[in-house]
């Protein structure tokens, strides 16, 4: 039995993760849902938006499935993961059918390295009116992530993709941190001589994954530039309502939707499930599960290419019912 732990958090998280409970439980995967909370709305509960009990919770789970949270997602999401040390962020970037996207041939991965960069936070004010912040990159966590990425791209490479690891960088401008990032790369792309290696600079790639998407295999980048990056990517196939997550280190997974809380639409039932269902998907692959997760994708991609979705997709379903499409759809090989 797989134990997750479930925190909706606020806005649409609220409609969308049951929704996908509601699919995994139909699933022949035996789960034990442990419910957490966090967030804007246990802050102003409680007056904290991250509480002990749900980080032991988390602890002790096999993976959390994240919903959203709204103002306080840098105590939140942004701690969890450093909590929980899942120091890679995989963003699949694909196109489905029945959604408008900009190529119908995309499909590649975007892995963020989501322990150092600006997100370390280390701010300060050296005087009025100046401030500064510092950009952290070393070689160890370097090398994490690139190992992450190669052993990525040699597991796609098993399923026909091409085999090709893609690192984006400034090192022409940030000599020093973006430097030793490039070099570590190519020091263990020589680990992987059946996997292409191959690098740009990021403001070049922002421009490719618009003009050539569909030659991407699997991308790796820094903190700060894959969360930049990986927004705009989703932009190419259909938007944030199908941008799924994983968070994933040595001993934890954490899975959330990209989309954040949605706070205009909360509560009206038309809140898109996709990117919590894929996350799911997400979820099954890090637990083993395989064959449960394809069954939930080629249910989803069937929904998809019928129309049969939220408002935001084009369809006039609510969330709890574009859910029950995809449960009709569930099958078994």
């Amino acid at each position: 039995m797989h134990k997750i732990c479930v925190i909706e958090g606020d806005g649409i998280g609220k409609e969308v993760v049951p929704a996908t409970i509601k699919i995994l439980e139909e699933l022949p995967v035996d789960f034990e849902f442990i419910y957490a909370e966090a967030g804007d709305e246990v802050y102003k509960k409680t007056g904290v938006a991250l509480p002990e009990e749900t980080i032991e919770k988390a602890l002790e789970s096999e993976a959390v499935l994240f919903g959203a949270a709204g103002e306080t997602a840098a105590d939140v999401i942004v701690k969890l993961r450093h909590i929980l040390d899942t120091y890679a962020n995989v963003r699949p970037v694909k196109s489905y059918k029945g959604v408008k996207c900009l190529r119908d041939d995309i499909d590649y991965v975007i892995v963020r390295e989501n322990t150092e960069g600006l997100y370390k936070g280390i701010e300060a004010v050296i005087d009025e009116g100046i401030t500064t912040a510092t950009r952290v990159i070393t070689e160890k966590a370097s090398e994490r992530i690139f190992r992450f990425a190669f052993e990525l791209a040699r597991e796609r490479k098993k399923e026909g993709k091409e085999g090709k690891v893609t690192c984006a960088h400034k090192a022409n401008v940030l000599k020093v941190t973006d430097g030793l990032f490039k070099n570590v790369f190519y020091k263990v792309a020589k680990e992987y001589e059946d996997i292409k290696a191959e690098d740009y600079y990021i403001d070049a790639m922002n421009m490719y994954i618009i003009t050539k998407p569909q030659t991407f295999d699997v991308v790796v980048t820094s903190n700060l530039f894959g969360d930049i990056l990986s927004d705009g990517a989703a932009g190419t196939v259909g938007g944030l309502g199908l941008a799924p997550s994983a968070n994933i280190g040595d001993e934890h997974g954490l899975f959330e939707p990209v989309h954040g809380s949605a706070p205009d639409i909360a509560g009206k039932g038309i809140a898109n499930p996709t990117a919590t269902i894929l996350s799911a998907v997400l979820m099954l692959k890090y637990l083993g599960e395989y064959e449960a997760a394809k069954m939930v994708e080629r249910a989803l991609e069937e929904v998809l290419a019928l129309g049969l979705t939220t408002p935001d997709l084009g369809g006039n379903l609510k969330t709890f019912e574009m859910a029950e499409e995809i449960i009709k759809r569930l099958k078994h090989d």
